[in-house]
């Protein structure tokens, strides 16, 4: 595995202990650690879910697609993994504008969280400018 793949893989990684802390915490209605004062109501706001399901299993997910699409050599896999951690960038711009304009407060796992994201998208984007030739189908 490349070097960015294997980064891409802990930044995945990283996502996913985020979003499944935020998950349990959501599922237990166990306070979140927070050094900020705003995860709760964060937490609370109706911008934590979308159809009835947390955001931060939303994210969950997308983080474990994200890490096993890093394993993968094919040339759809690093397509799949670029696309699925842009839309992540979007949706963490849009929960992001929702936590500065609409809830008044932040959680600073979410931040995290969206940092991850950012960090994934350009990670995944670099590896497949760089690294053209993993792009062969497996």
């Amino acid at each position: 595995m490349s070097r960015l793949r294997a980064a891409q893989a802990v930044l995945a990684l990283a996502g996913l202990g985020i979003a499944s802390y935020l998950t349990w915490a959501h599922y237990t209605a166990s306070a979140v650690l927070c050094t900020t004062g705003g995860c709760e109501t964060v937490q609370r706001s109706s911008y934590s879910e979308l159809a009835g399901v947390p955001v931060a299993l939303l994210g969950g997910l997308a983080y474990a697609a994200l890490a096993v699409l890093a394993a993968a050599r094919a040339a759809w896999a690093r397509s799949a993994g670029f696309t699925v951690a842009l839309i992540g960038v979007v949706v963490s711009g849009y929960l992001l504008w929702a936590q500065a304009t609409q809830i008044d407060a932040y959680c600073q796992w979410c931040l995290a969280s969206d940092a991850v994201m950012v960090a994934l998208a350009g990670v995944t984007g670099l590896a497949i400018v760089r690294e053209p030739h993993a792009l062969e189908p497996a």
